[in-house]
This record gives C-alpha cells, structure tokens and sequence, in this order.
C-alpha cells in the first residue's frame, strides 16, 4: 500500500483534532474529487512500519481526538492489508481515541466483503457513498453530498442496520 499524505492537526475530517492518513489509490474516480492525485496507486510512499510508528506519535497526545482514513480508498481490496494493522495497534495503544474512515462504499457493500466487514470493527465513525457533485452541499458537517452519510459503525454493527452518527457541534460563542 502507499500513502498520499499524513496529516497531523487535522480538524476538517472528523470532530474535533485529528490525525488524517491520506492512502493512494482509487477505482471509485468521482467526477469532481477533491483528491485525485490519489487515485493512482503508486502515488506517494510505501507506507511501512515506520509511517505506523508516526501515527502512533501523532496520536500521543491528548487534546488528538483520533485517527481518519482517507483517500485515495482506504476500503480498496490493495490497501486493506496495510490499513488492519494499523487499525488493530491504534485501537490496542488508543481505545479512548476514534477512528473515522471516509470510503466511496456504501455500509452494506463493506458488510458483504469479509475483510471489509473485519475493518469496521475497528471504525467508529463511516462516511460513506461516493461524492457526487450534482448532490453537492457545502453546508453538511464532514461530507461534500447528500447521498454520503454519517454512520457509528458500532451501533450500527450491533443493531444490526445503519444507525446514524448524531454529530453535536459545539455552538461558537460570539
């Protein structure tokens, strides 16, 4: 698997501050992506244990909410067998923290594939559906189209159907 980016003080994907690991590669190749650099697979570096170590110490400190995965896919059957190691240690070194993955794959899609299915067991937090830009909606929190939802993986898991994530802005005080 590569990498398109790491980014540390992440605050636009995903409540509150973050770490964003950007992988490479893509088939979904939405028209107007915010990101298309990323679609090819070869794009930016092999990511390694030492890029895992990074994020680890990125995620070290306590005002860092958690980790979000985008893309590129972070879902596509190359980069699954980079991204479950990294899920498996951030959650065993991280509990507290949260793991927010941006896919083009809708939630039922990903229960149908069994490696897919095992990564959501590592996610809270599912931004799904590929961007559309005919459904594009600047006002909606950490998502570019009305088509894409907000899912908590792990009600939705035990409920056994997609439950909503209920994000809750701070209000700003003026």
């Amino acid at each position: 698997m590569n990498y398109a980016d790491i980014k540390y003080c992440d605050v636009a994907n995903g409540e509150g501050v973050r770490v964003s690991l950007f992988v490479s590669g893509c088939t979904h190749h939405c028209k107007e992506c915010f990101n298309k650099e990323a679609w090819d697979f070869h794009y930016g570096n092999p990511f390694t244990q030492k890029e895992i170590d990074r994020i680890l110490e990125y995620l070290k400190p306590n005002y860092i909410a958690g980790l979000s995965l985008l893309g590129g896919e972070p879902m596509e059957p190359v980069n699954q067998e980079g991204i479950l190691p990294l899920l498996r240690v951030v959650k065993q070194t991280y509990p507290e923290k949260n793991i927010w993955c941006y896919t083009g794959y809708t939630f039922e899609t990903l229960l149908r594939n069994p490696l897919q299915a095992k990564l959501l067991q590592y996610i809270d937090v599912l931004v799904d559906g590929k961007f559309k830009q005919e459904l594009r909606d600047e006002s909606l929190c950490f998502r570019g189209s009305k088509n894409q939802r907000l899912i908590d993986v792990q009600a939705s898991l035990q409920a056994e159907e997609v439950v909503t994530y209920n994000y809750n802005p701070v209000p700003r005080i003026a």
